[in-house]
């Protein structure tokens, strides 16, 4: 699954500026497509605190972006909760899910080949 592209307008930066969704859209396609995983998150959220914890205690180190700390956050957040609620986790460029398909892979063994696969991970 991956991140929905829509081209109309989105809300207004604090400036007042209207920001396009597929302004969104392209900065999350960067920053996914650049890093081997992206886990996008709120600050204060425990489900967003174990995934972190769980691929750092894997050895990975994922590219975490906190939503409601970073000036675009909450228009990504928007974008990406038409599909998943946060943690949102990116593996390889790929959206993997949220807290329950990162458990899951990690219980059936696959998690760790799609690390991997994706470069996170070497041993």
């Amino acid at each position: 699954m991956q991140v929905m592209e829509d081209s109309s307008m989105g809300s207004t930066e604090e400036s007042g500026t209207p920001v396009r969704k597929e302004t969104v859209y392209d900065k999350v396609n960067l920053l996914v497509s650049s890093n081997a995983v992206v886990i996008f998150t709120i600050s204060e959220c425990s489900m967003c605190h174990v995934v972190k914890q769980l691929l750092f205690g894997l050895g990975v180190g994922p590219t975490i972006m906190e939503l409601d700390r970073d000036a675009g956050g909450r228009d990504i957040h928007r974008l990406l909760f038409q599909q998943q609620p946060v943690p949102a986790v990116f593996v390889g460029g790929k959206f993997l899910g949220g807290i329950e398909a990162v458990v899951a892979c990690h219980i059936n063994g696959t998690l760790i080949p799609l690390l991997k696969e994706a470069g996170a991970l070497w041993l």
